[in-house]
């Protein structure tokens, strides 16, 4: 499944136009507004793809063009990562999103050989999706777009600067699911199917004086979560015809969705510390903004799924355990599964008062944290030893990035 290109080539700075999107189709006019944006892109998209590619070293000194040495080097990061996090949306969204066919249209003109049709979607997963809301799935489809519309954007504006851009295209070498409602020919550059998920961060937005940033540790919702290797989506239709299975299967799904969007919430303000000029600053401001926002609805969706009791992956022997939030040792006042705003706590240092705040934001070493984080969920597994040294190399050089600098 791999698209034949050499994994040693990831970074180009040459552009070209995409292709349209299919104009037969009438599209509900909420769809319509959110995609007129990436239409004014037209430029960015063969950025991610159809561009030949150069190969560079990832070091900050590299191809920044009118940007600062670290300006660019954190957009690449943020970039890089946005392709990263739209792979995986992508994946949810062929079988749980709405199928008008919107999301993968536009992720055709962005990817080489996406296919532009909608998949169909699985029925069983989404309908086990849908327990945690009923528009899930809609919830889903605005994520994907939205994290497609910032990887293409950041490589807009690193080529409008004469910066070097940011392509991943040749490590789309993992299987895809196998279960009815994927493509299943398509390669991925991420595993949903090897998943050790840290449920930490719903204590920690919970607790009321703790702090990852002043060393503070907190424990797992979902303890069983983040021990051994979960399936997030079906690998095949048998996933989704085993009893019982295919609900723990969605749960994972539902605080994976929400561990995703809250390593976002802390990356963009802790880089944009880092970032020299007021419009890159700008960007990485805006850009978080709207990861908090998708954090904010995953993490009030997880809090509605299912209880169930040591279920058995039928293929792995792996098990889980999705306890009653509201009950001991979890509920009470602080931790009920509808307190969902961030409670106030230490910022800064503990001499000041709680504060409700974004968790963490501390800017040293952040990009490489991130890295290792996406690493040690699982999402890497079976990936090239190329392809991880590329994410380093990037996250060292937007790590290096220093305000004032060069």
């Amino acid at each position: 499944m791999s698209n034949g290109k050499s994994p040693s080539a990831v970074v180009t700075t040459e552009t070209s136009q995409p292709s349209t999107s299919d104009p037969t189709k009438p599209q509900p006019a909420r769809e319509i507004q959110r995609r007129s944006f990436l239409k004014g892109l037209g430029v960015a998209g063969a950025a991610l793809s159809a561009a030949p590619l150069l190969r560079v070293s990832a070091r900050a000194d590299d191809g920044s063009g009118s940007l600062s040495q670290g300006d660019a080097a954190i957009l690449r990061f943020v970039a890089a990562a946005e392709i990263i996090e739209s792979d995986i949306w992508l994946q949810y969204n062929e079988l749980a999103g709405v199928q008008s066919g919107e999301v993968s249209r536009l992720a055709s003109q962005l990817i080489p050989g996406y296919p532009a049709h909608a998949t169909g979607g699985n029925f069983s997963y989404t309908s086990d999706i849908k327990q945690l809301d009923g528009d899930m799935d809609q919830y889903i489809s605005d994520n994907t777009e939205d994290e497609l519309s910032h990887e293409v954007f950041l490589n807009a504006y690193l080529a409008a600067k004469g910066a070097n851009t940011v392509n991943l295209d040749a490590f789309r070498t993992l299987p895809a699911s196998q279960a009815s409602g994927s493509n299943k020919t398509f390669g991925r550059l991420t595993n949903l199917t090897q998943l050790t998920v840290h449920t930490d961060w719903w204590t920690r937005y919970r607790s009321r004086r703790g702090n990852p940033d002043l060393g503070d540790k907190f424990r797992n919702a979902i303890p069983t979560l983040a021990v051994g290797q979960h399936t997030a989506i079906p690998r095949t239709d048998a996933d989704v015809n085993a009893a019982g299975f295919l609900q723990a299967v969605a749960n994972t799904a539902g605080f994976h969705f929400a561990w995703i969007e809250q390593g976002g919430s802390s990356l963009y303000p802790s880089l944009a510390q880092r970032a020299s000029n007021a419009e890159v600053l700008r960007i990485l401001l805006s850009i978080g903004g709207t990861e908090i926002c998708h954090f904010q609805t995953w993490q009030d969706k997880a809090g509605n799924v299912m209880p169930v009791a040591n279920v058995i992956d039928p293929v792995t022997g792996v098990s889980v355990t999705f306890p009653d939030l509201n009950s001991p040792p979890l509920g009470g006042e602080n931790f009920q599964t509808n307190l969902i705003m961030p409670e106030p706590t230490t910022f800064l240092s503990r001499q000041f008062p709680p504060c409700s705040i974004i968790r963490p934001t501390e800017t040293k070493g952040v990009a490489m944290g991130a890295v290792n984080a996406l690493t040690g969920d699982g999402l890497f597994i079976g990936q090239s030893t190329q392809f991880l040294q590329l994410l380093q190399d990037l996250a060292s050089a937007a790590d290096n990035a220093q305000r004032g600098g060069n």
